[in-house]
């Protein structure tokens, strides 16, 4: 593991399942929360640690929630989302798909337009100044019901930001049935959206069938317990239905009860488009580099195996053809050139 971890933290790389809140980092948290001192959350970026830590899956959206709640103008808005990318520079991501929750803070009253025009400047900063490409996903909070699909169907369809390419379901998923969001997917779809809700995370299978049938699920967000399905992971093989695999994320909310266990073994001998992903990193502790690492070690990966993992993610995105091209180049070169370094 600490021999792959040099070849991973250089590795260009694209991640496709991380969330715009959940990837505030304690530093840029610490500083919302002293922007807003009517907050619970800690002001202190060490105590953080000790909040981040979730007793259940229900517990984490709690937490979460508290953290959206640190977001309330436009300037934060665009801190927190320069700041996002400049986490991902770090670790030499290239593209990601950052899953946007435009509800949350609408409804908090920050202006739509407001909000469009933050999360458009950050991103284009973070391509000229960074090197990071970033597309969002629009995606619904399910526990807030059809309301907040309503709502976040509209934002997407008729203030559509350019960085826009598809669109969400997430939050809970006992209670919140996937085929009642069918025709506001139905609508983002007809309007060039992909669709990429959460499915089959704290559910079974069944939920996963939904996704796919109602919502026309082109991935899907986790997709843990697919592999107690033989005929479902089949049909994502078959159709090179991508899951997007949050082994870290998976642990911490408790959606599987040890690292060890966790299915990605499965969904990887079953011929599933399998990418890693970070999920809400910094509330999990963990960064797209380190589920690398972890990946490495679950399936068994040398070098070449990762790099396969990181085109995977290319291959799933919904970068245009000749990014995707390019992007899958670099990653063979870079390779290619570690592989032929002496002593390596």
């Amino acid at each position: 593991m600490s021999d792959l971890r040099p070849f991973i933290a250089d590795l260009p790389k694209a991640e496709l399942h991380v969330h715009h809140v959940g990837s505030a980092s304690p530093r840029i948290v610490a500083e919302l929360a002293a922007r807003h001192p009517d907050s619970k959350v800690p002001k202190d970026p060490e105590a953080l640690k000790d909040f981040f830590t979730f007793t259940d899956f229900g517990h984490f959206i709690e937490v979460y929630l508290s953290v959206v709640d640190l977001v309330r103008t436009p300037e934060d808005v665009r801190l927190l989302t320069f700041e996002v990318a400049r986490d991902m520079a770090r670790q030499n991501i290239r593209y990601a798909e950052l899953t946007v929750t435009p509800f949350s803070s609408t409804r908090r009253g920050i202006p739509e337009q407001g909000f469009m025009e933050a999360i458009e400047d950050a991103r284009k900063a973070a391509e000229a100044e960074l090197g990071v490409v970033l597309r969002w996903c629009f995606d619904i909070p399910g526990e807030a019901g059809l309301e907040a699909a309503e709502e976040t169907t509209r934002l997407a369809v008729d203030l559509r930001p350019e960085g826009l390419v598809s669109f969400g379901l997430g939050g809970p998923e006992v209670g919140v049935d996937r085929p009642q969001f069918k025709p506001h997917f139905d609508r983002a779809i007809a309007e060039g959206l992909h669709s990429v809700p959460h499915a089959g995370e704290t559910t079974g299978p069944r939920t996963v069938w939904d996704a796919l049938t109602s919502l026309r699920a082109e991935r899907i967000g986790h997709g843990t317990s697919s592999v107690q399905d033989p005929e479902l992971l089949a049909h994502l093989a078959e159709h090179r239905i991508a899951l997007e695999v949050c082994p870290t994320s998976n642990i911490a909310t408790r959606a599987v009860a040890d690292l060890d266990l966790h299915p990605i073994r499965q969904m990887a001998e079953a011929g599933v488009l399998i990418t890693v992903n970070s999920d809400d990193p910094p509330m999990f502790g963990t960064d797209l580099n380190n589920e690398y690492a972890v990946a490495a070690r679950l399936l068994g990966l040398d070098e070449r195996g990762l790099a396969s993992l990181a085109k995977n993610a290319v291959e799933a995105s919904f970068l245009d053809p000749a990014g995707k091209r390019a992007l899958a180049d670099e990653i063979d070169t870079y390779t290619a050139n570690w592989l032929r370094t002496p002593g390596r």
